[in-house]
């Protein structure tokens, strides 16, 4: 798989977490059985990421065409504990993800899981990012001055 398309119609299929990575799997309408690999810059930086696609490459090359689902889309999304995790773990965490999906037994999707109040952090406005600040690096108001408007 290659196209942003494949990966987010994978991401609307079912979802297996693992300590290693997660799993998602989607029916693809008769394209096969096909696999892609996403790893994240929160996992490391470029040796780490491509050390960890390799070895969930091997994974997928020695595990799907036994165990995989027919014309189904299966995808690895690396965590962060999966860099340290020898391969046999990782095989044996491959092998009961694609179980629990045969049995029906996966995670609710990610939307699922919030709660009221929209993104998580709480109230509008209170995440990092996007933040207007009023004044230069380390310029403070003079005690009678009017507060910036926004």
């Amino acid at each position: 798989m290659s196209k942003r398309s494949d990966f987010l119609a994978a991401n609307r299929g079912q979802r297996v977490a693992r300590p290693g990575f997660v799993l998602l799997a989607n029916r693809n309408g008769g394209q096969g059985r096909r696999a892609g690999i996403t790893v994240t810059k929160k996992i490391g930086n470029a040796v780490v990421r491509n050390r960890m696609k390799r070895r969930f490459r091997a994974l997928l090359r020695e595990i799907l065409p036994e165990h995989g689902f027919a014309d189904t889309d299966h995808v690895l999304i690396g965590r962060e504990g999966g860099v340290e995790r020898d391969f046999a773990s990782l095989r044996e965490e491959l092998l009961a993800a694609l179980t629990r999906i045969r049995e029906g037994k996966v995670d609710p999707p990610r939307g699922a899981r919030r709660g009221k109040g929209g993104p998580k952090g709480g109230a509008k406005g209170a995440g990092k990012g996007g933040q207007h600040r009023a004044r230069g690096r380390g310029e403070t108001a003079p005690a009678d001055a009017p507060a910036p408007k926004s």
